[in-house]
């Protein structure tokens, strides 16, 4: 082997080698962040819950900053920050989603399949729980379109159906909340997200509670 080549070989499996080692660096990263995740928004409350909403914004802006090209990275704080805002309410509220927003889009033109199209799930999420001008930037259709957009890139995924499920019902289109809530319920579960999965499902089971009780 000449040199040339054995330098060109041996640059290969070093830039190999890093790409490897980023990856399992950031898959660690997110594992981290949605099991943290799960706990802070399922289990704690008041207090505990803001500080630990804020540790993990701390987090995520941390993983953006270590790998700024990651559209996983960049969701993840746009998820915390939009469910910072639910959790928060008030005047804090729409400056968290605006905040969220602006994560989300930004994931959407790194790698608009990033972890099964969810940025557009969420930030379709955003649309419709935010209210409209003036006061927010609400946009309904705005909402089914992206909710639609992460169900074509994962149509039997749990999060996007419950989304385009709670859609309808506030909607007030029961029929077709139920279809999806109960597609929902069908998907195959997420082996390292388990607390996420229990807590999601009791949410679908919730909804579909409220959808009985409108027909």
């Amino acid at each position: 082997m000449n040199k040339t080549l054995a330098f060109v070989t041996t640059l290969a499996l070093s830039l190999n080698l890093m790409m490897t080692s980023a990856q399992a660096s950031d898959d660690s990263t997110l594992l981290s962040l949605q099991t943290r995740w799960a706990e802070v928004n399922y289990q704690l409350r008041e207090k505990q819950q803001e500080a630990g909403f804020v540790e993990l914004e701390q987090q995520a802006k941390a993983w953006i900053q270590a790998a700024p090209e990651s559209a996983a990275a960049h969701i993840w704080l746009g998820i915390i920050k939009s469910t910072h805002a639910g959790a928060a309410g008030g005047l804090s509220a729409l400056g968290l989603a605006k905040e969220a927003r602006k994560a989300l889009e930004t994931a959407l033109q790194l790698d608009a399949t990033a972890l099964d199209g969810s940025a557009y799930a969420s930030l379709g999420t955003l649309y419709y729980k935010v209210p409209g001008w003036p006061f927010g930037f609400g946009d309904d259709d705005k909402a089914r379109q992206l909710l639609e957009k992460a169900l074509a890139i994962n149509p039997d995924g749990i999060d996007p159906n419950y989304f385009y499920a709670d859609y309808w019902y506030e909607q007030g289109d029961y029929q077709q909340a139920a279809k999806y809530a109960n597609k929902a319920l069908q998907a195959a579960p997420r082996p390292q997200r388990p607390l996420a999965d229990a807590e999601r499902r009791k949410e679908i089971a919730a909804l579909l509670q409220k959808i009985e009780r409108k027909k």
